[in-house]
Parts: structure tokens; sequence; C-alpha cells
């Protein structure tokens, strides 16, 4: 139910047709982007009897990877999936919503889109559009807080998702009502918007910013979630607008993996799911997790820097023609800023 073409606010709500069809520069934040995202299969492993893949095939892969599914996305999809239902009949407040919380390169991003997907997914199996028909409904919208964001410059994000047109002159209380009608009747059920840390109720445009968010919540139908960084340590709780968000918000806890939990050992089990997605040659099973104190060590226990280490040394050691990943491969990849100054351990020179 989107065009990216332009049409006015108070126009009936955008629709999808092969003229709208995603382009590589579409972003997610777009509707053309998203359905791009949630509809393209997404890469696999390799499977027993699979041809070989050429070596630009296997960089691909490993470029792109799979997702791995950690905690925090079996805690974060059984939420979501839980409060939509709950909310589902929900008239006179706001439903109740979701907050992804950890520190950097934890996975937060990776969890709220995996949820998003399925969400997507899921309802496009239960509702498809009629045979022949050019609309369709958009289940999903995925919002990015923009740098020091304002309340009009927010909503004008909402409303470049759908492609709703928005004019200079148009005031915020306009450019809302068009996101509110439009969204109600594309059918939007699951709102995400990340990096929620940006904002800051304390100060004047932040608080502004922070109403208007709480004013959709409840003039739209739909379940919203939120990301961001270690929101617990910022302005987001505090004050009144804090205490209403707090009342209405489930934390969901995205942080580092622990190399134990009980007798489970959560980290290791990541490392060996990320193992048997490789695609090498001369990998030898089980190489990986025997380094799980070393690799929790150098990472901190972040998913997403130690997919990243991973990754670079097999697309490393297919360039090389190793076809296989040691710790010295491993210690070899310069990782990024956060992880490099939590692992400082004394190297063999």
């Amino acid at each position: 139910m989107v065009n990216p073409s332009p049409q006015s606010a108070s126009s009936t709500p955008p629709d999808t047709s092969d003229s709208g069809a995603a382009e590589p520069s579409w972003p997610l934040t777009t509707w053309q982007g998203w359905q791009r995202f949630a509809t393209t299969h997404p890469v696999t492993p390799p499977q027993p009897g699979d041809p070989p893949r050429s070596t630009e095939e296997r960089l691909a892969y490993h470029s792109a990877f799979v997702t791995i599914r950690t905690p925090a996305i079996s805690t974060l999809a059984t939420q979501v999936r839980t409060l939509m239902i709950l909310g589902r009949h929900q008239q006179t407040t706001a439903r109740p919503s979701l907050i992804v919380t950890g520190p950097a390169a934890a996975g937060k991003t990776t969890a709220l889109l995996h949820v998003g997907r399925a969400c997507h997914l899921a309802h496009i199996r239960k509702d498809p559009a009629p045979p022949g028909s050019a609309h369709t409904a958009a289940p999903v919208a995925y919002v990015l807080v923009p740098p020091g964001a304002t309340a009009k410059t927010l909503i004008t994000e909402f409303a470049r998702y759908l492609g709703i047109p928005v004019a200079a002159r148009m005031t915020q209380t306009q450019i809302t009502d068009a996101v509110c009608h439009t969204y109600t009747a594309a059918g939007v059920q699951l709102v995400l918007i990340d990096e929620i840390h940006r904002l800051n109720p304390r100060t004047t445009t932040g608080a502004q910013t922070a109403d208007l968010i709480k004013d959709l919540t409840e003039r739209l139908p739909a379940t919203f979630v939120y990301a961001g960084i270690n929101v617990t340590d910022t302005p987001l709780f505090t004050g009144v607008r804090g205490a209403q968000l707090a009342g209405r918000a489930t934390l969901v806890g995205c942080g580092p993996l622990p190399a134990r939990h009980g007798q489970r050992q959560p980290f290791r089990d990541v490392i060996t799911d990320i193992e048997n997605a490789l695609d090498l040659h001369h990998h030898k099973p089980g190489a990986l997790p025997a380094h799980a104190p070393y690799l929790h060590q150098r990472t901190a226990g972040r998913i997403g820097s130690l997919t990243r280490l991973i990754r670079q040394a097999a697309i490393t050691a297919i360039h090389d023609g190793t076809e296989r990943i040691t710790k010295a491969s491993l210690e070899a990849i310069r990782l990024d800023h956060l992880a490099e100054t939590h692992h400082c351990p004394t190297r063999t020179r």
C-alpha cells in the first residue's frame, strides 16, 4: 500500500505496484527496502549433497552470512508475539511495548530485524494479497530516530517509510494525521523504532519527540518495539515521560553472552552454530568451540564482534587458500575498536 510517487497527504493510502518495486538503493527505512529485505530468502549454510560453491559465491555467503539465533532473539520473538495478541483489541490506551537494550555490538538491531521479518512473513502467509491485486498490506514499519531528532523530523521519517508526501509548509500535526491515517489503512501491526537512545526527554525538543511517540502509540493499532544502547542509563526513563514509558515497556536485555550460565555454556553454543554454518573446505569441526575462552575474552561476549571476527577469518582463509580458521588466523584479524580496546592480552611476537 505504498507508492513512492508524489501524492497529497489527504488522499487515499498509497499502494504498491510494479513501478514501486524495490531497487538496491532503497534503505530498510522505506517500505520498498523493508519488503525486499523481508521477502528475500536469507542465505543458507551448505547442505550435504549440494554442489560445491564457487569462490565468489562463498565470499558473498560469508559476507551476508546467516542470522545466529541467540537467547535474546528467542526472548524477543516470544515477547513480541505475546504482546501483539495482548494488545490486538485494546482501544482506549496505548498498547504495551518492548525495549531491546544492551551495549553496542550486542546484536540489538539484528534481533529487531529478525523478529520484524518473521512478523512480516507470518502476516503475508496468513493474509496474502488477492490474486492480481496491486495492493498489499504493510504489517511492519522500521524507523530510525535521526540524530538530534525533533518531533517533526521523527514524524517525517515515519512518513518517508510509506512514501507519504511531506511539503515544507505542512505542520507537525498535519504530517502526524497523515501518518496515522495511512499507517492504519495500510494495516501496520508492528512498529520498530531503532536508535531510541538518541532521544533526551530532558531537553525541550526531546520532550516533544517523546510526546509524539506516546501520541503515536495511542493512535496507531500497532505494537511498538524500541531498540537502543543501554537505555536504562539514558534520560529515557527519567521524569514524568520516563515514568510513562517505563510503565508501559518491557525490557529485553541483549547483553554480552556469558561464558557459563548454570550448567550451560551459551557462548560456546553460539560459536558452534557459527562454525556449523561456515563454508570452508579444510576447517576441522570443533576447532572454534575449543577456543571459546579466548574468543570470549577477545570479543567480551558480544555477538556482533564475534560474528564479525569469524566471518573475516573465513574470508581471509578463502583468499589465502588455507580454507580453515585457527587461533593464529583469528589473532591476525583487527576487530572493531570497542573489542580491540577490551582485548589487551600479551601477544606472541
